[in-house]
């Protein structure tokens, strides 16, 4: 039997050992165009930046080594130009004399793998652009690293972009990534993406998204040009193409061979093709979707090792099926991992498949023993029986474990319920008595079943739009590092003893900083009669996402606080405190900071360590609105950061410079009934809103009768409230004038004015508010003290409380009492 392999590496190389353990007389013959045979393709980012220091660990097998061992006929350097099927021929270019010649096979194994793809952009083909696909690749970006290469621009951001980005970085160049999507690593969510950009940026990466590369202009002497299509324009001494890749089907097609739907070469479960002695394995054969069913093209060496295996187990008379690929993946993203098996949201929705989420924020070992770190893991599964469908995670340490787990578990078929009982192992620096994939069925079983309901921060915004009342149960200590806008804000040991300031008629949206204390508060609410969901994920993810670019440049470690200090008195005689918050989630650092400042003399440097990704993000905006300055920050596993302890009063622009300033926001609190200041209100509360300015009106005691309607409307009251509803007037046209009212004669005066010369009656002037994105709130504590109910109100009130109210002020700087 006489076999050829066209193609070496993963497919091609892994066939030919096969078929030499199953049999030894069989004639095998592998071509492969490039030198090398066996090399790992997935390192070569890594010998670049220097982390794999010898190139010969790259070369998996020689053909040295492979020939003596397997005793076959291993040929590089040669390029198969067309293949004969129904002679079973192949055509040979020996790429070194030019010569062409024919070789015959029984069977033919095709690992001819996939090329970058090349968009037609003008100026790429320059000695400047480079594509990282082989070991000959690699050098080549080594070399013009070597010859001073200061700048560098990546042109994609899939596997291969953002690890040589990460390494040229760590080459020391200036990189910029630029990504065509919203998002780089499109495998993942793009709420765990979120992680991998914040990990980029702090890192030194100037990442650009949703834009691309349409021209590259040279100019004698000087570096590149790249144009965006926003107009942008970057500089840069080399750039790397790392845009896909698309499989090698020409040989293929040349043999007539059947190409699938997803433009890669068709086979069956056996990895043959439609010719049945031609089979086909790697990057460009096509494979079916494990979760899913769907026909797809997944180029990652471990499925191509296994398809390698079950062609040649087919060949050899070995009956063998590849059981279709789930898309298990995991990238460094410098000391990041980000890692996904089965199917991301995207996949699910353009296949219109039914799916469900939940993200926990969980640590990768026990809290209490020194370095944990934070998994960020999403969990993906059917709401009609609980099939786990996907998962993906980013985070420090234990990334990789954890979607291994849930990998075997798709492969399984498990669904969620299946979670809640797997044995994990576990001790304090390994593991969780609760690990991370069994929260992750906790929280999914839960929120499936309706105990605990949860909706994504994708929802959110739907949700707030119909109305639903968001509610921050955070620290104090934590809202100082930012919340999201309009929610109200009671910590979660007030919650009980606040409960008649919340609405029973909408939905409550309960968050804190991972989920935790969202689903204590939502439970609460739930067994004292009040429809919650809790945000999955909570501040952690909505802030990730939703808040990647809030922070700009800060200054590194290695600055002295002299050198930052400014209008501070005597900073020599600072005291340096050292504080070591590593293995506390929030607020934990946080609060340990403000221990420190309390402690703190004027002038004093506090020097705080947190394993709490979020702590990056949370320090600036904490020392910001303290009135404090980050004197120097630097993140890795473990975030570092120099806080100054300025005096007090003392204005730090430097430190607030990266804080979001106070929204347009404008509340009035409407305490009268009288129709002058009514009208007063209605026209300031319009005007804001023409200039583009967010307005809420606060209603309480008298003024919630200018939201009354002006029918009875026939309600349940005791004696008391009714005789309060007989006694004040009943909505807009029952208000009268403060002054010169005269019986209400001076009233309709100034009503008969006001139509004479268009100005709009109060009613409408209301009506216009809500028209317009204002909010009516009407105190819920003086509508129970003044006998007044919900179904009197007009339409579009919203009941709150004091938290409502201060919500809404905090934010602005305009705040008015009527």
């Amino acid at each position: 039997m006489k076999i050829i392999i066209i193609g070496g590496v993963a497919g091609g190389a892994s066939a030919a050992a096969r078929l030499r353990r199953l049999d030894e007389t069989a004639e095998i013959t592998m071509y492969e165009r490039g030198e090398y045979i066996s090399f790992a393709n997935c390192g070569l980012p890594y010998h670049i930046g220097g982390v794999i220091t010898d190139k010969a660990s790259l070369l998996v097998q020689t053909v040295e080594n492979m020939t003596a061992r397997f005793n076959m006929g291993i040929k590089t350097m040669h390029e198969v130009i067309d293949i004969d099927a129904p002679a079973r021929t192949i055509d040979v270019k020996n790429l070194v004399t030019g010569e062409i010649f024919k070789d015959n096979y029984d069977f033919l194994i095709l690992s001819p793998g996939a090329s970058p793809v090349k968009p037609p952009i003008p100026g790429l083909d320059g000695p400047d652009v480079f594509t990282l696909r082989n070991i000959p690749d690699m050098e080549k970006i080594i070399a013009s690293v070597n010859n001073k290469a200061k700048t560098a621009v990546v042109i994609g951001g899939g596997f291969i972009g953002v690890e040589t980005a990460e390494n040229l970085i760590e080459k020391g160049l200036e990189v910029t990534l630029v990504e065509m999507q919203d998002q780089v690593l499109k495998f993942l969510d793009p709420d765990i993406a979120a992680f991998a950009h914040i990990e980029m940026k702090s890192r030194g990466i100037n990442l650009i998204l949703s834009d691309r590369v349409s021209e590259i202009k040279r100019q004698s002497g000087r570096k590149s040009s790249l144009i965006l299509g926003s107009g942008r324009e970057i500089e840069a001494d080399m750039i790397i193409l790392a845009i896909g890749v698309i499989p090698e089907t020409g040989l293929a097609k040349k043999a007539g061979l059947k190409i699938g739907p997803s433009g890669a070469i068709q086979v069956d479960s056996a990895m043959r093709t439609s010719d049945e002695f031609i089979y086909a394995v790697g990057d460009a054969c096509e494979t079916v979707n494990f979760v899913t069913g769907e026909k797809t093209k997944i180029p990652l060496a471990g499925p191509a090792n296994r398809q390698a295996r079950i062609a040649a187990n087919n060949i050899c008379g070995l009956k063998s099926e590849y059981k279709n690929t789930q898309g298990t993946s995991i990238v460094k993203v410098f000391d990041m991992a980000c890692a996904s098996t089965g199917a991301n949201s995207e996949l699910l929705t353009k296949l219109k498949i039914p799916f469900k989420t939940v993200t926990i924020h969980s640590g990768s070992h026990a809290g209490y023993y020194p370095g944990a770190y934070i998994i960020h893991l999403k969990l993906i599964f059917a709401p009609a029986d609980g099939k786990i469908l996907g998962a993906q995670a980013a985070g420090y340490d234990g990334v990789d474990k954890r979607i291994d787990v849930l990998a075997a578990a798709i492969r399984h078929g498990a669904a969620i319920y299946d979670l809640e009982d797997y044995e994990l192992s576990y001790a304090p620096p390994y593991g969780s008595a609760k690990d991370p994939v069994n929260v992750a069925g906790f929280v999914a079983v839960n929120a499936n079943s309706g105990f605990a309901p949860v909706i994504d921060i994708f929802e959110l915004d739907s949700y707030l739009k119909k109305g639903a009342l968001l509610l921050d149960v955070r620290n104090d200590a934590e809202i100082t590092g930012g919340k999201i806008a309009d929610a109200i804000h009671i910590p979660l040991h007030s919650l009980r003893k606040s409960l008649a300031e919340l609405p029973k008629d909408k939905i409550i949206v309960t968050y804190c900083k991972v989920g935790l204390r969202g689903y204590i508060a939502q439970r609460i609410l739930m067994q004292n009669g009040f429809n919650a969901v809790n945000l999955t994920g909570g501040y952690e993810s909505y802030n990730a996402f939703f808040n990647q670019n809030k922070y700009g440049a800060v200054p590194k470690l290695n600055k002295s606080a002299d050198d930052t200090q400014t209008k501070t008195d005597n900073p020599s005689s600072a005291s340096v405190i050292k504080v070591n918050a590593c293995g506390l989630q929030c607020p934990g650092p946080l609060l340990k900071l403000k221990e420190a400042l309390n402690h703190a003399a004027d002038n004093d440097i506090i020097e705080i360590e947190s394993s709490d990704q979020s702590f990056y993000n949370d320090v600036q905006a904490f020392a910001g609105s303290t009135g404090n300055k980050i004197i120097g920050i630097e993140k890795g596993k473990v975030i570092k950061a120099k806080i100054l302890k300025c005096p007090a009063g003392y204005l730090n622009s430097a430190s607030t410079q990266n804080l979001p300033s106070k929204s347009d926001q404008a509340t009035l609190v409407v305490f009268s009934d009288d129709f002058d200041k009514a009208m007063a209100t209605c026209i300031i509360a319009n005007g804001a809103l023409a200039m583009g300015k967010k307005v809420s009106l606060f209603f309480t005691f008298w003024g919630i009768n200018i939201l009354r309607k002006t029918h009875p409307v026939r309600t349940e009251k005791t004696f008391i409230e009714k005789m309060f509803g007989i006694m004040m007037p009943r909505g807009v046209s029952s208000l009268t004038l403060s002054k010169m009212n005269m019986l209400g004669m001076g009233t309709q005066m100034i009503k008969g004015l006001m139509k004479k010369y268009n100005v709009e009656p109060l009613d409408k002037l209301l009506k216009s508010i809500v028209d317009n994105g204002g909010k009516l709130v009407v105190c819920k504590m003086s509508m129970e003290l003044m006998g007044i109910k919900k179904e009197e109100l007009i339409d579009g009130v919203i009941e709150g409380g004091v938290a409502s109210y201060l919500s809404d002020a905090e934010k602005g700087n305009i705040n008015l009492f009527i």
